[in-house]
């Protein structure tokens, strides 16, 4: 509850400070209508701080003394006019009053009409006014009926927001890749649209950092988010990490000024996965979180020296857009394909991306087209069965040298942070993308991984040192063989096999198997 109400009144008077009219305040992509009469009330510096003291007290007092829920309703809607529309959303999870007042109808619609305006009626000729009267009494009519539906004008408002330029990039997203099934203009969109991300992090009582991206480099069907840490920020600290889309307007808007709409596209709680330690370069740790977070701390003092976050083009322009400031956007559920084909002759026409890569340099990008899984009998006959619920796509195999394919690179992964540089050997980036038959992504990731020595050596056909990397997710698994050859000290993929859960094929398809 502490928690709840010290970011609303952090919201509050944010909201004070930039908004500078007693109207409703915006954060939406929107256009925002001048008010009449010059630029409105403003707010003083020592009203504001006035503000602060009165909402510490507030803050720190015990629930069933909190002065802010003993005022009128109608003095706090009055106060709540003051919030744009993310921190009017994240007013409702603070209680019950505030989720109740929240939701308030003509607050919404003021907010509605000063962010977008009113539908105006304009005759279109004398002849035509008694039809147009009739129709307008049927629209008023509707209209009446429509506001007096619970949360109309908030959907309305949420609608309008959402709807701006949804046209423009769902036209770009029919572009579609034939090797990777994912948009061609992924990158287009996203830098058209002036989206960023923030990273939250999130401590102890009153620990709240939020860290601007210092760089963001793309790639086929990924794209890494660079943050820089810093010295007051230690691992020990860290509880929560939450990465916002941001869409900020240009600088040529008259918007500009304004902060942007946020869309949560992942909360990561730390306490509850340890994350993964790879290796050091003497200079900094590294451990890997899904999904797709790396953070690196300082080795000699545990503070963070950098974040990287991998996010896959999958859904990521929705993700992006379409979620709200404390919910992520949700993908609509499909109905199960109707497959027809013999249960016996298990997965078919299956194809596979992969681009492995670090922050600045691709390692390796192929295409592995028309993979195939047997069940069944047919499986056992052929030596590919199906175990511990996983269904196996073999996509190289070790004893095939014609599918042994050469990487054009080292795998390490270069990082920098407070002026300082360094480079961790065996790890990199890895982003997948596989489709299935009817060419729809079906597992995609983006995440960091590290290659270890093997146990033994993997195929008697090369000298060198063998190595493996894994990558294990609840959508599946990946296992590949690799060998650094002695002399040109160059890496070589001799095996790779994907292993998908039998209930996601199951529910994705109405099968049994």
């Amino acid at each position: 509850m502490a928690a709840g109400r010290g970011e609303f009144f952090a919201s509050f008077l944010e909201g004070l400070r930039r908004n500078r009219n007693p109207g409703c305040g915006t954060t939406a992509p929107g256009r925002r209508r001048p008010v009449a009469g010059g630029t409105g009330l403003s707010w003083p510096e020592p009203t504001i701080k006035k503000y602060e003291a009165g909402c510490l007290q507030m803050v720190n007092s015990p629930s069933e003394e909190n002065l802010m829920e003993k005022l009128p309703a109608e003095i706090l809607l009055q106060i709540l006019s003051h919030l744009d529309a993310s921190s009017l959303s994240c007013i409702g999870h603070v209680s019950k009053v505030f989720h109740r007042l929240a939701a308030d109808e003509v607050l919404w619609q003021k907010m509605y009409v000063s962010d977008f305006g009113s539908r105006t009626w304009r005759p279109k000729s004398p002849a035509d006014d008694e039809a147009l009267e009739e129709e307008e009494d049927e629209e008023d009519e509707e209209d009446e009926e429509e506001d007096r539906a619970a949360g109309y004008w908030r959907k309305m408002y949420f609608r309008t927001v959402t709807g701006q330029d949804v046209n423009n990039w769902r036209r770009e997203k029919r572009d579609v890749s034939p090797h990777t099934g994912l948009p061609h203009r992924t990158e287009w969109t996203l830098k058209n649209l002036s989206v960023s991300w923030e990273l939250t992090v999130c401590g102890g009582p009153g620990f709240k950092v939020t860290m601007e991206p210092s760089r963001a480099d793309f790639f086929e069907s990924s794209v890494i988010v660079h943050f820089r840490g810093g010295r007051v920020i230690g691992y020990q600290q860290i509880r929560t990490l939450s990465l916002h889309a941001v869409r900020k307007e240009t600088q040529r808007s008259p918007e500009a000024g304004r902060p942007g709409w946020r869309s949560l596209v992942f909360q990561l709680d730390v306490n509850s996965q340890p994350g993964r330690l790879f290796d050091t370069d003497g200079g900094v740790r590294l451990r890997s979180f899904q999904p797709g977070v790396t953070i690196g701390t300082w080795e000699c003092e545990d503070s963070v020296a950098f974040v990287m976050v991998s996010l896959h083009f999958h859904q990521l322009v929705e993700r992006s857009l379409l979620g709200s400031p404390v919910c992520p956007y949700s993908e609509p559920e499909d109905l199960p394909y109707m497959d027809h084909s013999d249960p016996e002759s298990g997965l078919q026409g299956y194809s596979l991306h992969l681009v492995l890569h670090n922050s600045a340099t691709k390692i390796m990008s192929r295409t592995f087209p028309q993979l195939r899984c047997h069940t069944g009998s047919l499986a056992n006959r052929r030596g590919v069965p199906v175990q511990d619920g996983l269904l196996e796509l073999r996509v190289i195999h070790t004893n095939n040298l014609a599918q042994h394919r050469s990487l054009s690179g080292s795998i390490t992964l270069p990082w920098s942070s407070g002026g300082l540089d360094g480079s961790v050997e065996n790890c990199c980036f890895l982003s997948l993308t596989l489709l299935d038959e009817f060419q729809k992504p079906f597992w995609c990731v983006s995440s960091c991984v590290s290659v270890v020595a093997a146990a033994r050596p993997l195929s008697p056909d090369y000298g060198g040192e063998h190595f493996l990397l894994r990558l294990q997710e609840p959508d599946g698994r990946l296992r590949m063989e690799l060998v650094r050859l002695t002399g040109p000290r160059q890496f070589l993929l001799i095996g790779l096999a994907l292993q998908l859960p039998v209930l996601k094929v199951n529910e994705r398809f109405g099968r049994a198997y």
